[in-house]
């Protein structure tokens, strides 16, 4: 019998001239940063890659002998230096220069909530592609310099680590983390003690340590509560991602929603615009009303008052991926406080429903009660999430209603190859002042030979293949399969002589992505990959969720099928989908490949870290795909709406795939016009590059954000709180009144209707409202002219606002309008009334509209 098998770790000693690589490993610039990932590299690439590209553990595994070699090699030291210095430069930035007029450090903090967070491989709180956004959002915050802090939850566990069996089943591991191990450190209060406070539970108080981390020049607070002092059930609410029941998801979005709130005032920061990102943290808005009301002030005006600088996006294209609780766990969590805000519990219910007598409370509502500026993650999402959230604003089209749209984007430095950015570095130095400037890309790019832009990405597919041969070979040693078969499955990566297209498709692997829609006529697409004279590799990666049993299924599919004879070593699935693996399939794979349900896809992000490497994306018209093609720059799949059947709206879309890919794609890529490459693959390859680097980077979606949303909450928020909020209380006060009187409002054209009119002649309309105890300032009479189109759809082309005109016998409001028409011959126009405050943040959020 074995005995005890203990642990040692030897740690080297780190000399002052190499103090600075402890500073890396403590910022997340790291995260993004390869010039310092490659410092830690070049002292060991073993040891990194066994690490898992942590810089923590490295420095404490890394044997003296090669940080004294590292000490004595002048070319390492001076990169040492030189990064260092750019590090240094990096943080003592200012802010960026068309914000420098509008933001201001220690006052108008923006507050950044989420469940999740992405920035490296090493730092394991994400699941997939909303977290890996939300680091995107802080790393883009951090290089604009915003005065921004990020809010989320210390997980001891974050998402499993993915293998595949000898039978293609998925199998989740999950790993605990040291905390000593992650670029973290707790938070301090003013005794220099780790900052704690406690969170009220139903019967108990939790306790709660609070921890930063460091993402370039943006702090992130993470909550803990794997503390000695909570009872277990309490220490595992932190314990694990999306994990556990009900019970453990209210708990831990209570944490991050209220225990957010409680964490910034406990270090003292103020914000003046909150963003909840996704419906898990709306609770804040619950924790931020009931500080005000422990004021004394009434909750509908402490609702205004939080609402106003409040920004909400949604992410989610389907009701049932919103959070649902039902009203026994919100009674539970919930009656008391909704006592001490002054409401009885039906009341409160209703914050998160729309139901007069709500059964279930939604996350989503709530956040949209509690915001007044919204948005979806692309123009498509954009227009599904206003249909799919009408029922907020009744009487107001979808296409009018609050709901906007920020379309996602991705962090450059972080997916940007190296070699593309060693090369821009060569060439362009200031590329990187240059983000979001399409016409500087496009000349960028015009300037680069096509041979060499060919050679590069070549290079990088098979740095690539390298990765992906030990993964493959990895993967079925462990899984027992024979030599021959590894020999098999790597016959086309391996063979560095003859070039072979490769597809990919790597994301999670939910029903609705359809990741099996290629696979659907097998015959026709084995007889495509099997062409001796233009050989394809079909790359496919990606994780289910646990409980996704038919998501689980595609991957067995995909792996039976790729063992088949005809598709060994031409269809590859590759386990263990991170960070790491994504960096290396979208910068290596010529083309990528996205085939959503239409429009269930919100943004996807994938494809453009892929097209901003110069892959070439082919993809369903939906999500940002629905921006960013322009016809040269990609191949488009024009899907069926969701009123078709599936199964035939299925079959149509993956013979259009094939076709394409038959048709067009593989062709032109072996069409090798130029002796060794395709110019017409590198003209698209380039069209590529040039679309997506500028528009759909995270710099230009913060920019956005910035703009269109947190300036105008940070205004709201000034303008709200002035005067001991005055103008929350009045609006509450107004809303009430609006809420009562509208029902039983009416109007009524009183003129005379001319079907025509001669030109140079005016058009005079009156109509008389019955304002049932509203002021005529209350209420705005708008007329809407334009083009009536043949799908009887008003093309609205001019927007005019009635005048008050007095009395009439009947003691109605006379609202008068008196124009010249803007068009000539044939035009049509409509009237209509809804509520009107100078206080509101968007005309029709109280969702009234009166139709005559």
């Amino acid at each position: 019998m074995p005995g005890t098998l203990y642990t040692l770790e030897v740690q080297p000693n780190i000399p002052q001239e190499l103090a600075c690589l402890h500073d890396f490993a403590n910022n997340l610039y790291y995260s993004w940063s390869r010039k310092v990932r490659g410092l830690f590299f070049r002292m060991d690439p073993g040891l990194w890659e066994d690490c898992g590209h942590n810089p923590k553990i490295f420095l404490r595994r890394v044997s003296q002998a090669r940080v004294d070699e590292s000490m004595a090699d002048s070319t390492f030291m001076f990169d040492l230096q030189e990064t260092s210095a750019q590090f240094r430069r990096y943080l003592s930035e200012p802010i960026h220069p068309s914000l420098a007029d509008q933001l201001v450090h220690g006052r108008d903090l923006i507050a950044y909530f989420c469940a999740e967070y992405g920035f490296h491989e090493s730092f394991p709180i994400y699941s997939g592609g909303l977290g890996i956004l939300a680091g995107d959002h802080c790393k883009a915050a951090s290089d604009l310099g915003l005065p921004f802090v990020a809010v989320g939850l210390l997980y001891r566990v974050g998402y499993f680590t993915q293998t595949i069996d000898a039978r293609g089943r998925q199998i989740e591991s999950y790993l605990p983390v040291n905390f000593e191990d992650l670029p973290i450190s707790p938070v301090l209060n003013g005794a220099g003690e780790a900052l704690e406070f406690w969170l009220p539970m139903p019967g108990r108080e939790v306790a709660v340590k609070v921890w930063q981390a460091h993402v370039g020049r943006v702090q992130l607070i993470l909550l803990d509560t794997d503390l000695a002092q909570n009872s277990p059930p309490d220490r595992a609410i932190t314990y694990r991602l999306y994990g556990g029941d009900r019970t453990m998801r209210i708990q831990q979005e209570i944490l991050l929603g209220m225990g957010g709130v409680r964490a910034l005032r406990a270090m003292g920061l103020e914000p003046g615009a909150w963003h909840i990102n996704e419906g898990h943290a709306a609770f804040s808005i619950i924790e931020r009303c009931r500080e005000e009301v422990a004021k004394g002030m009434p909750f509908d005006a402490a609702m205004e008052l939080t609402a106003a600088n409040t920004v909400f996006t949604t992410h989610t294209p389907v009701a049932a991926g919103h959070d649902v609780f039902d009203a026994g766990q919100i009674e539970q969590y919930f009656r008391d406080l909704a006592h001490s805000l002054g409401l009885d519990f039906d009341r409160f219910m209703r914050l998160g429903s729309l139901d007069d007598r709500p059964g279930q409370f939604n996350m989503t509502t709530l956040a949209l009660h509690g915001s007044r500026q919204h948005n979806g993650v692309s123009k498509i999402h954009g227009e599904v999430a206003s249909v799919m959230e009408r029922g907020h604003w009744p009487q107001i089209e979808p296409k009018e209603n609050p709901i906007r749209h920020v379309t996602n984007g991705v962090h450059a430095s972080t997916f940007l190859a190296r070699e593309w950015a060693n090369m821009f570095d060569q060439r362009q130095r200031d590329w990187r002042k240059h983000l979001c400037d399409r016409p500087y890309w496009n000349e960028a790019l015009k300037q680069l030979p096509d041979h060499r832009f060919w050679s590069l990405r070549q290079s990088l597919k098979q740095e690539m293949f390298k990765n992906v041969a030990q993964r493959i070979t990895e993967q079925h040693r462990r899984n027992g399969s024979s030599e021959a078969i590894i020999r098999k499955s790597l016959r086309l990566i391996s063979q560095h002589e003859r070039d072979v297209l490769v597809i990919g498709f790597a994301r999670r692997f939910a029903t609705y992505k359809r990741a099996t829609l290629l696979l659907k006529d097998l015959e026709r697409l084995a007889r495509m990959v099997n062409d001796p004279e233009r050989p394809v590799v079909i790359i496919f990666a990606g994780k289910a969720h646990p409980a996704d049993e038919p998501g689980q299924d595609l991957i067995r599919q995909i792996w039976e099928i790729a063992h088949r004879p005809e598709f060994l070593g031409r269809i590859l699935m590759l386990e263990g989908y991170d960070m790491a693996l994504a960096r290396k399939l979208v910068t290596g794979v010529d083309v990528w490949l996205n085939t959503p349900e239409y429009p269930m896809e919100a943004s996807g992000t994938s494809g453009q870290k892929a097209g901003m490497n110069g892959v070439i994306n082919l993809s369903v018209l939906d999500g940002w795909w629905g921006e960013g093609y322009e016809g040269d720059n990609g191949w488009a799949i024009s899907p069926h709406g969701p009123e078709y059947d599936p199964a035939y709206r299925n079959s149509q879309e993956a013979h259009d795939l094939l076709d394409l890919m038959s048709k067009e794609v593989i062709p032109l890529y072996f069409t090798r016009d130029k002796g060794s490459y395709s110019s017409h693959w590198v003209a698209m390859s380039k069209a590529s590059m040039a679309t997506t680097l500028p528009n759909f980077n995270s710099q230009r979606m913060v920019l956005d954000y910035v703009n269109g949303f947190y300036l105008h909450a940070l205004a709201k928020g000034v303008e709200f709180k002035r005067n001991d909020a005055a103008i929350a209380l009045a609006l509450a006060e107004w809303k009430a009144k609006v809420r009562s009187m509208w029902p039983k409002l009416r109007a009524t054209r009183v003129d005379e209707v001319h079907p025509h009119i001669q030109h140079g002649e005016r058009l005079t309309i009156r109509v008389a409202v019955d304002v049932n105890g509203l002021s005529p300032e209350d209420i705005r009479v708008e007329c809407q002219m334009g083009r009536l189109m043949s799908d009887s759809h008003l093309d609205v082309q001019s927007h005019y606002i009635f005048e008050p005109d007095g009395l009439d016998e009947q003691g109605r409001k006379i609202f008068t309008l008196d124009i010249h028409p803007p068009l000539p011959g044939l035009q049509s126009y409509r009237i209509r009334l809804f509520p009107c405050h100078p206080s509101l943040t968007h005309p029709y959020e109280m969702g009234y509209m009166l139709w005559l």
